[in-house]
């Protein structure tokens, strides 16, 4: 805001008389000195205007891969103690920020059925730019049985994508599209936030509405929400998060990422409840899947489950109890039909406990598990492995 300056009133007296007085000359001193400022004030503002530009225009893409740049340590745009830095950009800057570096994704799923033949399915979500050569991480459950996938890019550009590697525990998949040149996300920190920070959502709702911005808060960090038999740690937001979400970008006031989204509450009367994969979650998953195909350390014990919780699950696989079933074994204690009921004398009912009761034990450890067969209870010891894929 300009300053307002009082205008001072003419001096008549002098105007007056007949001969005015000549103007004095600036000293040479003075005449110096203004030079002076006005090139000091020149050199400022363009030094303020490159500063602005400089925050605002995204870096040119590098030519480094995703391995590459997931191995980078993590950089705050923010400096600690820079109230100007900290506030961050407005909702609008954010958006032009990151525009370039979330894409829409369309699948389509090839099923079969007795009377209508080959049937085909569409879906839609969302997906975020790890590095300029064309690879890009979007949730597994966007993709998963797809048989052919697309991506459209902020400037329209479509895409045959490919699955690279994908892990379903964490929900994240990472695709890969031949083209480079393209603009990356700038990877946050998602231990910094707090509750009430600033929370931008990105991506393509509802499948036909890409690029679409909305705004809210953290409400909450580190939810436990069970999915698929799943229970993750996400961060949850109040931003708008709708179907088409799924895979796009959760970012704070700097532009960076700080989440993939991947789950909304739904129900009547629900709004406003929306969850995410923290980021740093999303970069350790995705390195480790880059560069060995798995996540190391997790636990495998050699079953193949089915998770079977209502009544037409249960008749379409003519069980008359609900529960956790061995579809496969690999122990020949265990087998095909057995009814999981405890875990070291934990009692489990579905896969989301029988996960749980697994997640405090290491690769080489011993569990009893505990199964019903035909009436009986069954009690046999397993050696954890390590899950590969």
């Amino acid at each position: 805001m300009l300053e307002q300056h009082e205008m001072l009133p003419y001096d008549h007296s002098q105007g007056s008389q007949s001969q005015q007085r000549e103007p004095r000359r600036p000293h040479r001193f003075t005449a110096l000195l203004l030079a002076a400022c006005v090139a000091a004030s020149s050199m400022f503002g363009f030094l303020g205007g490159y500063a602005a530009n400089t925050r605002l225009t995204p870096a040119a893409p590098s030519a480094e891969s995703a391995v590459d740049r997931l191995a980078q340590p993590l950089i705050r745009t923010a400096t600690s103690g820079d109230a100007a830095n900290n506030a961050g950009l407005s909702i609008a800057e954010v958006a032009a920020f990151v525009k370039p570096s979330v894409v829409e994704i369309t699948t389509e799923i090839v099923s079969r059925s007795g009377r209508m033949g080959q049937l085909i399915s569409e879906g839609a979500g969302s997906g975020v730019i790890l590095s300029s050569d064309g690879t890009i991480i979007t949730n597994n459950h966007v993709i998963d049985g797809a048989q052919k996938i697309t991506v459209r890019l902020a400037d329209e550009r479509e895409f045959s994508a490919e699955v690279q590697v994908y892990d379903a525990k964490t929900d994240l998949a990472v695709l890969k599209i031949k083209a480079t040149g393209l603009m990356p996300v700038v990877i946050g920190d998602s231990s910094t936030l707090m509750v009430g920070d600033t929370a931008i959502a990105v991506g393509n709702p509802l499948g036909a509405l890409g690029g679409s911005v909305t705004g809210g808060i953290i409400s909450a960090l580190d939810r436990e929400i069970k999915i698929d038999g799943e229970t993750m740690s996400l961060l949850q937001t109040d931003a708008a998060i709708n179907p088409g979400n799924s895979g796009g970008g959760l970012f704070n006031r700097q532009g960076e990422l700080i989440g993939i989204v991947n789950a909304k509450s739904s129900g009547t009367g629900i709004e406003g409840i929306g969850f995410a994969i923290p980021v740093n979650i999303v970069k350790t998953v995705a390195q480790e899947l880059l560069e060995s195909g798995y996540v190391h350390g997790r636990v495998a014990t050699g079953l193949t489950l089915v998770d079977i919780q209502d009544a037409q699950s249960a008749w379409m696989y003519r069980v008359n109890q609900l529960g956790l079933y061995i579809y496969k074994s690999s122990d020949p204690a265990l087998q095909a039909g057995d009814r999981i009921t405890a875990v070291n004398g934990a009692k489990v009912a579905d896969l989301a406990g029988f996960n749980a009761a697994l997640s405090s034990y290491a690769v080489g450890n011993t569990v009893s598990i505990s199964v019903m067969r035909n009436g009986q209870s069954v009690t046999a010891d397993i050696v954890l492995t390590e899950a590969r894929g």
